[in-house]
């Protein structure tokens, strides 16, 4: 694999003292995974965060090695990460996409609805906002990957946002989550702890 393309970081697992190995979804490739050197490090610590536009570099000798990546940083979600309710967001939706979705394989409507979620979660007012946008992107994931899913929801407000939002958690834990429940459904749960309070549900 050689190739050089604009995506969104998803995530970053430690790889031996200070690299990590890299999952990024992108426009043209669908998800790709790469070996970034020094991905622990002062310089490369602020760019493999969930969320981030960065523009990689993937370079490998066979198709069966793991690519080595560069990186460079063109939009950072940083300073939402600093706020529980985005934050919450940002990383649900990374580490959903990264766990799910097959590697290189296209899924350009996935890539164009996850850039929109996370513009949405990062200049909206609120969640009253992009709530919306986060279970329109359920329902193509759910959609894209064979299970369903319909077409892109509309809603009259926060509340049946919510709602619709609820009503997808046995078919994302039951298709898309089923063996590997752990640490997305956690974050799914953590998100939708935090929306209740908007919604003012006491039942959370």
């Amino acid at each position: 694999m050689n190739l050089r393309a604009s995506a969104i970081f998803l995530s970053a697992r430690p790889h031996g003292e200070t690299a990590v190995i890299g999952r990024f979804l992108t426009e043209h490739y669908g998800m790709v995974a790469g070996y970034i050197a020094g991905g622990r490090g002062r310089q490369l610590r602020p760019v493999v965060i969930p969320g981030n536009l960065v523009e990689v570099e993937l370079r490998s000798k066979s198709d069966s090695q793991l690519p080595f990546a560069r990186l460079e940083l063109l939009q950072s979600r940083g300073p939402w990460l600093t706020e529980p309710l985005p934050a919450a967001a940002i990383n649900y939706a990374a580490a959903l996409t990264a766990t799910v979705l097959p590697e290189r394989n296209p899924y350009p409507a996935l890539y164009e609805a996850m850039s929109g979620l996370l513009d949405a979660i990062c200049n909206a007012p609120s969640a009253r906002g992009w709530l919306g946008a986060m279970v329109v992107y359920e329902t193509l994931l759910l959609r894209d990957l064979g299970y369903g899913g319909g077409a892109a929801p509309v809603f009259a407000d926060f509340d049946d946002a919510f709602a619709a939002f609820d009503r997808l958690f046995k078919p994302i834990e039951k298709h898309l989550l089923v063996g590997t429940y752990g640490d997305v459904m956690s974050a799914r749960n953590l998100l939708r702890a935090r929306l209740a309070r908007i919604a003012g549900h006491t039942d959370t």
